[in-house]
């Protein structure tokens, strides 16, 4: 087993200590998984060993693994230690293996919407008129921009619901595109490192660096963003202000302008992923930061916490500075999306097919938050939700020096699907458990906490 964990360290390390673009340990793991150098079963040594032999933190190994089990590479089993899943077998090998999907019987993944609650009919409907309108010429190579159509119903619809300037509107596949058009554009212009929330999304931070921007973790606290922990080495920085990704925090009104100050005083950029904003049950709608300084601000929206993610339909809304070199890329990279979807989502938008369906969805998620949290108040009265007044998921803080990573693992071994916190931090955080309940019915909600209850009263792992 230690020749094995040997060679792991050297399959690893130069990954882990490249330079530049270097990947993190959970990068590096989960190329090595798909590639087929991990197989299927081999079990990784401790995160204590693993930290020691690859000269990192232990939470930065320990963060991995969670991650990694929750996205199913890896499988963690109290007094087995942590192996790579078996379900993979047959998969690896090839660049493209993806995990397959293990018989989770409670999936409570945050960012995925109810998709069942997709309007067929409706899309249907506005997707054959969009194809029997369109001129012959639509259906050539498109505006690398986007519809013009669409751009036009985005800039009515932004303005009215979120008080959006959007004169420099550019169509994406999805936010996930719109922010790697931004990051090769930031780095082209010379932008080094991006400010990132803390915790966050790790997706975005494997996002950055494979454009050779360095993510720099920022505190989060209850009022948002930490304007004064900003480095000085950056000039831009990535914020969920209205819905902080994910401990659910808005960024308070006073953090807003020292942010926009900032960006002024540093000639700086500010990145507003609005990517959940129109779900909100407590709370009034919160104007967005665009609105406040349009020629510092970019704001990245998608449909993918609305409608559905397979849409691949997003959209950035742009400084003049950067609208031409993010366009221009965009035309180099894949000459523009497909008109038909932009065309139908234009006239879902126009007919007010949007707003009834976010109408009928913010009821559905309503009842489903409400019945996870009586649930969590009843069975598990010791845990703490967070962020709880919109959104797709909440925060349940568990007790202190709970080890949330193993709380993570030992549901997993139960069929249950919910990340650990710790896996969204590199700064630290306190022990909680990240749970989407948009895709689970209030009765499966109820039960999978009564699950969850059972499997805490048998005693929750402490950290050593």
């Amino acid at each position: 087993m230690a020749d094995n964990w040997t060679t792991l360290r050297e399959l690893l390390l130069p990954a882990v200590s490249a330079g530049g673009r270097g990947r993190t340990v959970e990068a590096a793991l989960r190329t090595a998984i798909r590639d087929g150098q991990l197989a299927p079963g081999s079990r990784l040594p401790s995160s204590r060993d693993l930290a020691a032999q690859l000269g990192v933190a232990r939470g930065t190994v320990t963060a991995a693994y969670g991650q990694l089990t929750a996205e199913g590479y890896l499988s963690a089993r109290r007094g087995s230690g942590t192996s790579v899943a078996t379900a993979l077998a047959g998969r690896a090998g090839t660049a493209a293996a993806l995990p397959a999907a293990p018989p989770w019987r409670y999936d409570l993944r945050p960012g995925i919407p109810a998709l069942s609650e997709f309007p067929r009919a409706e899309w249907a409907s506005v997707t054959r008129a969009a194809l029997s309108e369109l001129p012959d010429e639509t259906l050539g190579y498109p505006d690398p921009s986007g519809l013009p159509e669409l751009r036009a119903e985005l800039t009515a619809y932004l303005g009215r619901v979120r008080a959006v300037t959007a004169e420099n509107v550019a169509i994406t596949h999805g936010g996930a595109e719109g922010m790697s058009l931004l990051a090769a554009v930031l780095r082209a212009q010379g932008h080094t490192a991006m400010g990132v929330e803390d915790p966050g999304h790790p997706g975005q931070l494997d996002l950055l660096r494979e454009h050779g921007v360095d993510p720099v973790p920022v505190p989060v606290d209850c009022d948002g963003l930490v304007v004064s922990a900003l480095r000085a080495s950056v000039r831009a920085v990535l914020v969920t202000s209205a819905h902080q990704f994910p401990l659910g925090t808005a960024l308070h009104q006073s953090r807003r302008h020292a942010l926009l100050a900032w960006a002024r005083s540093r000639d700086g950029v500010v990145i507003e992923d609005d990517y959940d904003a129109e779900h909100r049950y407590d709370r009034p709608a919160l104007r967005a930061m665009q609105a406040m300084d349009p020629g510092r601000v970019v704001y990245l929206g998608s449909v993918s916490k609305t409608l559905a993610p397979a849409l691949r339909l997003g959209w950035l809304v742009l400084p003049p500075s950067l609208y031409e070199g993010v366009v221009r890329r965009k035309r180099l990279t894949d000459l523009g999306c497909s008109p038909l979807p932009q065309a139908a989502f234009a006239r879902l938008l126009r007919g007010g097919g949007y707003d009834r369906h976010l109408r009928r969805a913010r009821g559905t998620y309503r009842r489903r938050r409400d019945a996870l949290l009586s649930a969590v108040a009843e069975l598990l009265p010791s845990w703490q939700p967070i962020g709880v007044a919109a959104g797709l998921h909440v925060v349940l803080r568990l007790p202190s020096g709970v080890d949330d990573t193993e709380v993570s693992g030992r549901l997993a071994e139960h069929g249950i699907h919910v990340p650990a916190l710790s896996a969204y931090s590199r700064l630290g955080t306190y022990p909680g458990l990240v749970v989407g309940y948009a895709a689970t019915t209030p009765d499966r909600l109820r039960d999978a906490v009564r699950e969850i209850a059972a499997i805490a009263g048998r005693g929750v792992p402490r950290r050593s």
